[in-house]
């Protein structure tokens, strides 16, 4: 296998923080008991569905990656709408870079763990990433994935 690259439409996602919420409940004697239920939020949930699903599109019956893996990932955000139309102009053509949420890692994050299983066995085999945010007016995200070639995993 060579490379695949695939584009997932729409505005990217940070990987969010795993919630927790307690409620007041009984133990099996009667008594009160807090009961504690940890869940990742709805909206990291949705994207990484996204993510799975578009992959599984790109790579079709390819088997998972075994060894060490190289990524690219150029994240795209849109131009804020109340943005006058010089700064719009300027943003688009890579001269104001989008230094807002989300983060960079955080959506390397929610897209790696979201490949895992469907393009590679584990996001441990990332082993290179390039990456690079900008405005672009399709919003998205461009990923290319290669196993790196002639190497072998620990």
């Amino acid at each position: 296998m060579t490379s695949v690259t695939f584009f997932i439409p729409g505005v990217p996602v940070g990987k969010q923080r795993a919630r927790s919420s307690t409620r007041i409940g009984k133990s099996p004697s009667g008594q009160a008991k807090a009961i504690t239920r940890h869940y990742t939020p709805a909206e990291t949930v949705n994207y990484e569905a996204l993510v799975s699903w578009t992959a599984k599109k790109a790579f079709g019956p390819l088997p998972l990656i075994a060894g060490p893996v190289d990524i690219e990932l150029r994240i795209f955000l849109p131009v804020p709408a109340s943005w006058p139309k010089r700064r719009r102009e300027l943003a688009l053509a890579g001269l104001v870079f989008p230094t807002v949420k989300p983060d960079v890692d955080n959506i390397e994050k929610a897209i790696c763990d979201a490949l895992n299983k469907v393009v590679w066995k584990d996001d441990a085999q990332v082993c290179d990433v390039v990456k690079s945010k900008r405005y672009s007016e399709q919003p998205g995200v461009r990923v290319t994935v290669k196993p790196i070639a002639n190497a072998q995993a620990a």
